[in-house]
């Protein structure tokens, strides 16, 4: 996104988030080290309300009223439900607001291509929640596939087995399509992130998808498994799972190159198993920080410190290890490839 960028100093930046749900106050409490968090919105005043008397800022229970009576918040941070991101995203930049979305970008490509444009016309940044780009792990693979360390790929195998219980879906918003869009949007995406972060494009695949557990709770599948070849030849497979009982038991990325084989592992992608192969040099530590915990479940890394440190270096006219539309765009452009590509008589009903 080559356009113009207007510097602030770090203490400048003014936020306000929209949606006090679980991920706020990670939000919230990176925000308070960079700037000030000046106003929050959630159509629950009670949850706007307990955010912003513990941030000592303005709530509001209208996105369209924060607006307009904030004029002095840069960066809107928009943690609604998915299907609300596009909406909110592009209401902010109109506005004249720079956004930190939270994953996934949206629930469709042309939702995201007008949230690209809308970003580009107004000549402000568009950054995307991908915290799990931060793991040690991850950053040293990507450092050893982008010197060709591992020479040509051969096989690439992606598993998330985690666990949401009937609880999770109650009396939400989750598993809905308009507003969850199923668990490669709300669950996996980071692992899509990563797939098309590391090989690029997805060049085909055919998966299966189903509801196997909570059928008749959620309108989404809690299950989906895929195959295909990636744009570079290499082959896949996919499996995600919200059905591991009772908690996460896994989230990890084997690769098998000519060259060498590395396994990110643990239940985060947040531990490096094994690697084998010339080059690999050196110790690669395990993410001893926490993942988000929510209470009645466990969600991703929690790296959004170092999400905030990369989008403020950003807006001061930084470079570094930032993401944004066309990160989204293409982590969106796979999950829906990989939907259509599933069975329709194993589509939920």
């Amino acid at each position: 996104m080559g356009f113009f960028l207007v510097s602030l100093a770090l203490m400048d930046l003014q936020f306000a988030i929209v949606g006090c749900g679980n991920i706020a106050p990670r939000h919230a409490a990176q925000i308070v080290r960079h700037g000030k968090l000046v106003a929050v919105c959630d159509i629950l005043p009670e949850r706007a309300k307990a955010l912003a008397q513990t941030y000592s800022c303005r709530d509001y229970t209208s996105f369209d009223e924060m607006l307009e009576k904030e004029p002095t918040v840069n960066v809107v941070v928009v943690a609604t439900p998915n299907g609300l991101h596009a909406e909110h995203t592009i209401k902010s930049l109109q506005q004249g607001r720079h956004v930190l979305c939270e994953k996934p970008m949206c629930l469709c490509s042309p939702a995201g291509w007008s949230m690209r444009d809308t970003a580009h016309f107004f000549r402000k940044q568009l950054f995307v929640v991908k915290q799990n780009r931060f793991n040690p792990p991850v950053q040293a693979v990507k450092k050893w596939l982008d010197e060709g360390k591992l020479g040509k790929i051969v096989a690439i195998q992606i598993n998330g087995f985690w666990n949401r219980p009937a609880s999770y879906y109650q009396h939400s918003w989750k598993g809905s399509l308009d507003m969850d869009g199923g668990i490669l949007f709300t669950q996996f995406s980071h692992f899509i992130d990563l797939l098309t972060w590391y090989f690029g494009e997805i060049k085909e695949v055919h998966g299966l998808r189903k509801n196997l557990l909570l059928e008749g709770l959620i309108e989404t599948e809690d299950n989906v498994v895929c195959a295909g070849e990636m744009e570079n030849g290499a082959l896949f497979t996919l499996h995600f799972s919200v059905s591991s009982y009772e908690q996460n038991m896994e989230g990890s990325m084997t690769i098998l190159g000519e060259k060498g084989s590395v396994k990110i592992g643990g239940q985060y992608l947040n531990t490096l198993e094994y690697k084998t192969g010339n080059g690999l040099e050196g110790e690669v530590a395990g993410d001893s920080r926490s993942a988000n915990d929510y209470g009645t479940y466990v969600g991703s890394m929690s790296n959004h410190d170092l999400v905030y440190e990369q989008v403020v270096a950003r807006l001061n006219g930084q470079t570094g290890l930032y993401t944004g539309a066309e990160d989204g765009l293409r982590t969106v452009a796979a999950i829906e490839k990989i939907y259509r590509s599933c069975n329709t008589s194993n589509q939920v009903s």
